[in-house]
């Protein structure tokens, strides 16, 4: 297994570390998932994401390389901006999603998924080879990730810049210092909360990561990072996407931009034209019960992801769907080990944060 720059940290903290996308990974630390998921809701939390790929893209033929290769239209974004989109392959299926950030008029960072990172490197470098203007440059030792998340997030991390720096708006990056460090500031994340992700020097990770947590940043695992994400309905790659299903069926259609010639676009415009037979729904438990990936709805339907909502205090869960059952208000039923779960399905998100 790998382990992150901060691994020492986490042990030192009694985090819980298990395995995850051949990593060492902080789940939760002693305060416990709850009380974790809650500090992001209501203050500031800090994540250690170092086990997430980066591939830089560069040179004259970049935006022509990567308007191919990603669903969304590179082209809109502007130096120093970001941008979510997937991966498709030609059959339309969903390689992964991704964030990309535009360094510089040529020079572009992808952020991957662990679990996919060299396979998406390797299609990066496939696809490359017909562009004799690009480079594809593998960048995941480089960095270390931080995702510093919650209400209270900005203020805490604005006190630790440079004096007169300023952070980047929301889909926006800068290069700024950070704790007298040197870090790649961008204002994306995965909680449903404001807040920046920092990309670090791996040796820098430590010092930083000490910085925010004295400032008064909650230590946050990947349980708590996996229920923040389910109530605000972000998808997982491996629960939610997957390469037997596309964008559309997964509600991500508005990332899709088919005019742009996409590998898998004419898949994608096909699905969109003639609608598709499933979509991916969120719903929440009106009894008792908690959903698990895999379970099956009764009269057709698969779970994807579900937990225990620390915010709700019920079932809450996303699941593939009949067309005709993933509206709004529909009541469906669960089987959860045997035992059938009422629940109805409901809009996006399922939690709105005090902000949205």
């Amino acid at each position: 297994m790998r382990s992150t720059p901060l691994n020492a940290i986490h042990r030192d903290a009694g985090a819980k570390l298990v395995s995850f996308a051949g990593w060492e990974m902080p789940v939760q630390y002693p305060a416990g998932i709850k009380a974790e998921h809650l500090s992001v809701r209501d203050a500031v939390g800090v994540f250690d994401v170092s086990h997430m790929g980066e591939v830089e893209t560069r040179g004259p033929g970049a935006l022509r390389f990567l308007q191919r290769i990603l669903s969304n239209d590179v082209e809109k974004i502007a130096v120093g901006g970001a941008q979510y989109s997937v991966l498709c392959k030609e059959d339309g299926g969903v390689l992964d999603d991704l964030f990309t950030y535009r360094l510089g008029e040529d020079r572009y960072l992808t952020v991957t998924n662990a679990d996919n990172h060299e396979k998406d490197f390797a299609w990066f470098v496939k696809q490359a080879r017909a562009f004799d203007d690009v480079e594809v440059v593998d960048r995941a030792a480089d960095y270390a990730m931080l995702a510093v998340q919650g209400p209270r997030a900005r203020g805490l991390v604005q006190r630790l810049l440079a004096g007169g720096e300023a952070l980047p708006a929301r889909f926006r990056t800068a290069e700024l210092t950070v704790a007298g460090v040197p870090a790649l500031v961008c204002g994306t994340g995965y909680t449903g909360e404001d807040g920046v992700e920092l990309l670090l020097a791996p040796a820098d990770a430590p010092a930083v990561w000490d910085a925010v947590t004295a400032a008064g940043a909650a230590p946050v695992g990947l349980a708590a990072r996996d229920t923040l994400r389910l109530e605000v309905c972000f998808h997982l790659y491996g629960n939610d996407l997957m390469e037997s299903r596309g964008p559309i069926e997964a509600g991500l259609g508005w990332c899709c931009k088919e005019q742009t010639g996409f590998i898998g676009c004419d898949a994608v415009a096909a699905v969109r034209a003639a609608g598709p037979s499933e979509l991916l729904a969120p719903f929440v438990f009106t009894g008792p019960g908690i959903p698990r990936q895999g379970n099956a709805v009764v009269g057709g339907g698969e779970v994807t992801s579900g937990t225990l909502s620390p915010s709700l205090e019920i079932g809450i869960g996303m699941a593939y769907l009949p067309l005709q059952r993933a509206v709004p208000g529909t009541e469906i039923e669960v089987d959860v080990r045997g035992k059938t779960r009422a629940a109805v399905v409901k809009e996006k998100p399922i939690y709105r944060t005090k902000e949205g």
